[in-house]
């Protein structure tokens, strides 16, 4: 049944988006029209997780003010995660992400027109993407990124430490908030392992209170990096401690 399961949320990826990426072209011609090509990201995120019947819960313990210039950071354990951010945050922004997605047929051009692509094994590419996100946010747009510098942790919901310094660098020399989110369950949902299945789970984030950057200096980069890298950890943990204390009253409870 789960192979079952996975096999239809593939199909409806991929026969949503064929449906919408007409419309999706259109917007991405022209500049002026790239946020509604971003919204159409946004109604694709919604009728997917509907589709597979994966209900979505955000805590918003703080809303990012739509006209505000934000760096968004998450953590990153799933391939699920891209598209959870699309339902999670409606601000306009520009992605972080791998150059290898420009590869992928349709999906690849819309990353490439809306998005930051970055090659992690190039100097020259990753000074390049810094730049072209910190005029990203001079312009006006937010940027949302995983600093991790990929899915790298080998026991979610643990992190990788520590976070790469690129978005707080961007984040202090525009003087932008962080806004910290913590995608609680989207690893259960899609495990990043040999044998794709997809589980049935509530997409659950917490988006929490922006770090002000007002007044920093790049000497500040590592204190604003770990500050992210605790509040996002903290959440993790204790979502994971609720649930394995959840899980122990229930095997108390049925013996």
């Amino acid at each position: 049944m789960r192979l079952l399961y996975t096999i239809w949320c593939a199909v409806y990826f991929v026969a949503l988006y064929l449906i919408l990426f007409p419309i999706q072209f259109v917007f991405l011609q022209r500049d002026q029209w790239k946020p509604l090509a971003h919204t159409i990201n946004y109604i694709w995120g919604i009728l997917f997780f509907a589709g597979i019947g994966i209900s979505i819960h955000v805590e918003r313990r703080f809303k990012p003010d739509p006209k505000q210039v934000y760096v968004f950071c998450a953590n990153h354990f799933s391939y699920l995660d891209i598209a959870a951010m699309g339902v999670i945050v409606k601000n306009y922004y520009a992605f972080i992400g791998k150059s290898e997605v420009k590869h992928v047929p349709l999906l690849g051009y819309m990353f490439a027109k809306l998005h930051v692509q970055v090659d992690r094994e190039q100097a020259k590419s990753r000074a390049y993407s810094l730049a072209k996100s910190i005029r990203t946010l001079a312009s006006g747009r937010s940027i949302m990124i995983f600093p991790e510098g990929g899915i790298r942790a080998k026991e979610p919901p643990k992190m990788h430490h520590p976070f790469k310094d690129g978005a707080f660098i961007m984040a202090i020399q525009q003087q932008v908030p962080v806004v910290p989110i913590t995608l609680l369950t989207n690893y259960k949902i899609l495990p990043d392992t040999e044998k794709v299945r997809m589980h049935r789970f509530p997409l659950r984030a917490v988006i929490h209170p922006p770090i002000s950057t007002t007044g920093l200096t790049q000497e500040n980069v590592a204190w604003l990096r770990e500050e992210t890298y605790r509040i996002i950890d903290a959440e993790l943990s204790q979502s994971a401690g609720t649930s394995a204390a959840g899980q122990s009253s229930t095997q108390l409870s049925d013996r």
